[in-house]
């Protein structure tokens, strides 16, 4: 039986974008080898070479057939490549003018040559956010995260109301979509209608109504509104 060290010299940044990913596509389920090859753009073949060796170092739990899992130091890297990543796009939103639909590829490349310090300098200054300009949680620098529970807008019922809290893509068409329809986090909407066998939902947000297709209504995350 190998034994696994867990690794002691600094990642490269591939592997931290691989732990980042897989952390973003597993959850409680494996990330399979497709999923993380297709996240980031690569062959199966290569994808499979890199899991070996951060299972090596101890930062991956890998099982044959099944996927690959985080060791809970492979998901102490995933968090601070994660918070890294958001907070930057919180900053270029905040600060500097970008929309939330030009901030994923400019944060990718910057998340890894800014410093701790800078990092952390760029959460006092947005007044330490929980969220990102998408609604995705920023883990704290203790690694903590609050992941809350939230329902697609795809599954609510006609004549639910309910808050967009967060918007599950980093698709610049899509955002960009997304925002001319008004739906960005923080704002009401209301269920008009639902369309079955996966049809297009409508919805009254500002006053106007809306139909949004049903693949985009599942990226649409919501809180249901308690006095509903």
């Amino acid at each position: 039986m190998m034994t696994r060290h867990p690794a002691t010299e600094p990642l490269t940044h591939s592997a931290e974008d691989y732990l980042k990913a897989i952390y973003t596509l597993s959850g409680d389920a494996p990330a399979s080898t497709s999923q993380i090859a297709n996240r980031l753009e690569l062959a199966p073949a290569s994808v499979s070479g890199m899991i070996r060796r951060l299972s090596d170092q101890g930062l991956l739990d890998h099982e044959p057939y099944r996927g690959v899992l985080l060791t809970d130091a492979g998901r102490v890297v995933a968090l601070r490549m994660v918070r890294r990543h958001r907070l930057i796009e919180a900053y270029l939103v905040e600060f500097l003018g970008y929309g939330w639909e030009d901030v994923h590829a400019e944060a990718e490349r910057l998340e890894h040559a800014v410093s701790e310090t800078l990092i952390e300098r760029m959460a006092a200054a947005l007044g330490h956010p929980s969220v990102d300009p998408h609604g995705d949680p920023i883990p704290g620098p203790d690694g903590a995260i609050d992941e809350p529970d939230y329902v697609p807008l795809a599954l609510l019922e006609p004549g639910e109301v309910a808050e967009l809290r967060r918007v599950g893509t980093n698709h610049a068409g899509r955002l960009r979509y997304i925002a001319e329809l008004g739906l960005l986090p923080g704002v009401p909407v209301t269920v008009v209608a639902r369309q079955p066998f996966e049809g297009p939902v409508t919805i009254r947000v500002n006053d106007t109504k809306q139909v949004v297709a049903h693949d985009l209504a599942l990226l649409l995350l919501c809180v249901r509104d308690a006095n509903d």
